[in-house]
């Protein structure tokens, strides 16, 4: 069977000499893993379209009862070359890919997802990330996922959580202490629900940092005490 569709690389891994396998979250067909024959050669095709975080129409062959595709061609959409200039964008960009990659099953499409992870890329591109952009883009992975909260916890007010869930990743810029206080708390959620639910951790968050705790998070364990661990059930997964 021989398909187009469009597709982002999560990640990607060296095989044999000159080969690489990578998983790929497409539009259509879900996350699949695909492999690109001799791509690491210094004279080899499509090699932009192996990096991670690379967004493009690949075309792709499965064999016959096969687990595993092939990359045949494809036409790059964007590299996002700014995303990989700074740090920062690059290790949040690395960062969402990995959360897609855990917390997706292969071959389920959603189109949602897909679309989740492109518009956080191309916001990535084009502005200047805040500091509720992780947690905005992880609580929103967990609503796709069937993880997500259908109330707002730990005191956190209705709108702020509705800002959380619906608004551009870029206008959330928050300044008011108790919007700081709420965005901490949402970080917690995130912290408590990948902990409860990953089997190992994170390694973007390992590698980058992105698991220091905000000094703002200080709040009293009795305010804490509403998330029960009942409250991170799956909901219906969209």
């Amino acid at each position: 069977m021989i398909f187009s569709d469009s597709g982002i690389i999560l990640l990607r891994q060296e095989f044999r000499e000159a080969d690489r396998i990578v998983s790929l979250y497409t539009r259509e067909h879900g996350r699949i893993n695909v492999r690109l024959p001799g791509v690491a050669r210094p004279a080899g095709k499509l090699k932009a379209l192996s990096e991670p975080f690379a967004y493009a129409d690949y075309r792709i062959y499965v064999r016959r009862g096969g687990t595993v595709g092939t990359i045949t061609g494809g036409k790059l959409n964007s590299i996002f070359p700014a995303v990989r200039r700074n740090l920062k964008h690059t290790a949040l960009a690395l960062h969402f890919c990995e959360l897609v990659q855990r917390l997706t099953p292969l071959h389920q499409p959603s189109e949602e997802k897909f679309e989740l992870l492109l518009s956080a890329l191309t916001e990535l591109e084009f502005g200047e990330p805040n500091p509720a952009f992780s947690a905005a883009f992880t609580l929103r992975l967990m609503m796709l996922a069937g993880f997500g909260l259908d109330r707002p916890v730990l005191k956190i007010s209705p709108e702020f959580w509705r800002r959380m869930h619906e608004d551009e990743l870029s206008s959330l810029d928050f300044s008011a202490p108790e919007d700081l206080l709420s965005l901490s708390k949402c970080n917690s959620v995130c912290r408590r629900f990948l902990n409860q639910y990953l089997t190992y951790p994170l390694n973007t968050l390992k590698s980058f940092g992105l698991d220091e705790t905000d000094p703002a998070s200080a709040w009293t364990a009795d305010e804490e005490a509403p998330l029960e661990d009942a409250a991170l059930e799956p909901a219906p997964a969209h």
